[in-house]
């Protein structure tokens, strides 16, 4: 089950610690079901992942399967479009939380940021506050998840 809270927000934040970044390129076999491949790259490698999405927007089932960069890039071809970029750096919060935002198509018209936190139950999710820093909270906004972007940005 993956549980998390979406926030627009302006650009990476400052003075929080950086626990990772990576380079994530995703694109989807199925919208609906949601079917998404994703590489995600460090500096100790690349890592590609097969996921499989329920329905919800707080709360949803979430499978993911680590899979082979060969059967990776076999799965593109069902994809049929390029990738989306998302250029992603993880913060730490002094709540103990994880703050992961992305850039998404840096330099494209259509470039934008976002923001999620996850979280181990609804209960949590929801006696979570905010930053004053984050923008506003789009995790109920059903227009908003990157399958949406992607029907939207390829006309689908």
């Amino acid at each position: 089950m993956e549980i998390e809270r979406r926030f627009w927000i302006d650009g990476y934040p400052t003075g929080l610690p950086l626990v990772t970044e990576a380079v994530m390129y995703q694109g989807y076999i199925s919208t609906a079901p949601v079917v998404r491949i994703r590489s995600t790259e460090t500096e100790k490698g690349t890592v590609y992942v097969l996921c499989f999405k329920g329905n919800g927007t707080l709360a949803r089932e979430e499978i993911e399967n680590e899979i082979s960069g060969g059967f990776f890039h076999r799965l593109c071809a069902f994809v049929g479009l390029p990738l989306i970029r998302k250029d992603f750096k993880a913060y730490a919060l002094p709540s103990g939380h994880i703050l992961e935002c992305s850039l998404v198509d840096a330099g494209a018209e259509t470039e934008f940021f976002y923001a999620e936190v996850e979280f181990n139950s609804i209960e949590e999710a929801n006696a979570f506050t905010p930053p004053a820093f984050l923008g506003e909270e789009i995790t109920e906004d059903k227009r908003f998840s990157m399958v949406q972007y992607w029907k939207k940005k390829y006309d689908l």
